[in-house]
């Protein structure tokens, strides 16, 4: 549980870059999939959404980790509306494609699409792929995707709770991921997307700063 304030945020790891947040009995589901191998490696466990009835889904990428049109249709029959990259959006249907720097409100949820990519371009190209800033309830909340240590996610403001990947060389390293976070500065900071990598790294990594780092296990 994150508390912020007066308000509370439940956070449930599913597998890799996919993990749920429950608020208040509404739920927002990041980049559901229903594999559980990705380019011939396996994940640890079984994907398995339970009870889950999200109000929301978002989805960052078209990699095969982070999207998988029939996983989000099983969900869609619970009536959860569909963020997706703009791109994206004729895959899925009735969801709602954003390009960076767009936004959306579901409900009480806002969403802004802020760009998430490679410096170099060469996995992950500027503009595909959507990270993005919720604000529910007036917590702000940064779900980075599959990025680098981009000058917009330094330049992010009043962030209460950031989801950040590393794993290099698709996403960052430990330090990387440290030295973004010591520039926008979130109170918590949950390492996720981290396959290969150690999560209590960062924790190390942003000692002598005010953020509050979480481990949760997500394979």
């Amino acid at each position: 549980m994150v508390r912020v304030g007066v308000e509370e945020f439940s956070v449930i790891p599913i597998v890799h870059g996919t993990f749920a947040l429950a608020h208040e009995g509404e739920i927002v589901l990041v980049d559901p999939i229903g594999r559980t191998a990705h380019d011939g490696q396996l994940f640890s466990r079984a994907i398995d959404y339970g009870t889950l009835t999200p109000t929301l889904i978002l989805v960052t990428d078209e990699h095969t980790d982070h999207f998988d049109a029939d996983a989000i249709v099983r969900l869609l029959e619970d009536g959860a509306r569909v963020v997706t990259p703009y791109g994206l959006s004729a895959s899925v249907p009735t969801s709602l494609g954003l390009a960076n720097g767009e936004a959306t409100t579901v409900g009480d949820i806002s969403v802004e699409a802020v760009p998430m990519y490679n410096l170099d371009g060469v996995y992950h190209a500027r503009g595909r792929g959507n990270g993005y800033v919720i604000t529910w309830d007036g917590v702000r909340i940064y779900v980075a995707g599959d990025t680098a240590c981009t000058p917009e996610m330094r330049a992010l403001e009043d962030i209460d709770i950031a989801f950040l990947p590393m794993n290099p060389p698709y996403t960052m390293t430990p330090v990387e991921a440290a030295e973004c976070a010591r520039a926008f500065g979130p109170d918590v900071l949950y390492p996720y997307h981290y396959r290969g990598q150690e999560p209590t790294d960062l924790r190390y990594a942003v000692q002598g700063t005010a953020i509050d780092v979480r481990v949760r296990d997500w394979y």
